[in-house]
């Protein structure tokens, strides 16, 4: 009986953990879909051709604004890509344990480059069209691919994920090769995550502080480093890759034996107190330093200070949640994560070319958003089970692997095969 329980609560919190991914790539475009409406926006649209090329956080400006979009884009900053580079590494250990650092690389690079080129070369030219169109003299198809071309980069919108994410990976079977004969402490750690949650969490804490603060005191929160195609944000890389870190350290041990598990039992509505605390706090500094460029190195540091609780917070409560209430399947919920890397690799283009069809529609921003985001997700969702009929569709999102249509739900824990859905943060480039 306690193997059958057991057997059960892994179930369970492996379609948690689905759930999660397919709640969070909706979360990533209800983001996407509100930034065009936010109350700090000007009432303009940002240049094409100008630095410091602003579009590329706001790529559609709507003269209709509303403030509570700002609070959740804000909230949204501090804490999902964190939270995804977390989930990203839960089946990293075990990948690598059943089949090698190299099978689990060369897996995760089929995985990850085929839709990161996709959507680079293919769909941000397409989005980015819109953009474009705001403020252009000569809209045609040529002069925006001349334009286009003549940026000192290459946008890459949210699929930055993507090979951020690749990088860690390799990361981590390097270390997995040279820990090989030492491996069996990522396990006791992992055991120690479980059985002392609190002096986990409050190492994750200082650590935390390590990786963001001087990142974030030098940065600020706008600061992208971009290369071509490639591109992250300044301020958080650090604090990604300790938190992907995590991620690897608290699944070592497995969803029905490590820190996962203590999660689903444990209390849930103190930390939804602090999370909406933690943040709050974090938002009143950070309005310092988001409206003023030259707010002082104090309110700086006040503000990566603030934010590195609040993020972990935030994390935790989410986590915690997903895992006591969760674990439930249904054809729907089924569809939207068998899809979900479809979704979000589809949604950006979407999105940007609805809002601004709705520049001319003097609806307000209340109205707008949601509209954007409804729309957004029905078409992308739609879209991406169509091609799934499609097996270079398949190949892309499938990472090299050739289905006939639509999948049915899968268990996870097989080697190489534990998909990492990207996210973005409430500021993409």
């Amino acid at each position: 009986m306690p193997e059958r329980a057991g057997a059960t609560g892994a179930v369970r919190g492996a379609a948690a953990i689905d759930n999660l991914r397919a709640l969070v790539v909706l979360l990533v475009v209800a983001v996407h879909s509100v930034l065009a409406y936010l109350g700090s926006l000007g009432p303009k649209p940002f240049a094409f051709d100008k630095p410091p090329y602003n579009w590329r956080t706001f790529p559609i400006v709507d003269p209709h604004h509303f403030l509570g979009f700002d609070i959740y884009c804000a909230w949204a900053n501090i804490f999902l890509m964190p939270l995804f580079f977390v989930v990203s590494g839960f089946f990293v250990w075990p990948s690598l344990e059943r089949g090698g650092a190299a099978r689990f690389v060369r897996r995760r690079a089929l995985r990850l480059v085929p839709p990161f080129l996709v959507g680079v070369c293919l769909l941000m030219p397409i989005a980015i069209y819109a953009v474009y169109l705001q403020t252009a003299a000569h809209p045609g198809l040529a002069d925006y691919w001349a334009h286009l071309r003549a940026l000192p980069f290459w946008p890459d919108g949210p699929m930055w994920f993507l090979w951020v994410l690749l990088v860690f990976d390799a990361l981590a079977a390097g270390i997995h090769r040279l820990l090989y004969r030492h491996r069996e402490a990522v396990g006791r750690l992992s055991s120690y995550a479980r059985h002392r949650p609190a002096r986990f969490l409050a190492g994750l804490l200082a650590l935390s502080a390590l990786a963001y603060v001087p990142l974030g005191t030098m940065f600020g929160p706008m600061r992208w480093f971009q290369h071509g195609p490639f591109s992250f944000q300044l301020n958080f890389i650090g604090l990604y890759a300790l938190y992907f870190s995590a991620g690897v350290v608290i699944g070592a041990a497995g969803l029905d034996n490590g820190l996962l598990a203590a999660t689903a039992a444990g209390k849930w509505k103190p930390w939804i107190g602090a999370a909406a605390a933690l943040f709050l706090v974090w938002l009143l500094i950070s309005a310092k330093t988001f409206t003023d460029p030259s707010a002082s190195t104090a309110w700086m540091l006040a503000d990566a200070v603030a934010l590195v609780p609040a993020c972990l917070a935030s994390c935790c409560c989410v986590l915690i949640l997903t895992m006591r209430f969760g674990g439930v399947r249904t054809p729907a919920l089924d569809s939207l994560q068998a899809n979900a890397l479809g979704i979000y690799l589809l949604h950006y283009p979407f999105v940007v070319w609805l809002q601004y069809a709705a520049l001319a529609l003097a609806w307000p921003a209340l109205i707008k958003a949601p509209a954007v985001f409804a729309s957004a997700v029905a078409l992308s969702w739609g879209t991406a089970v169509l091609l799934r009929r499609l097996p270079i569709w398949n190949v892309i999102v499938g990472g090299g692997t050739v289905s006939p249509g639509p999948r049915a739900s899968r268990p996870h824990g097989r080697a190489g095969e534990t998909p990492a859905l990207p996210g973005s943060s409430a500021i993409p480039p």
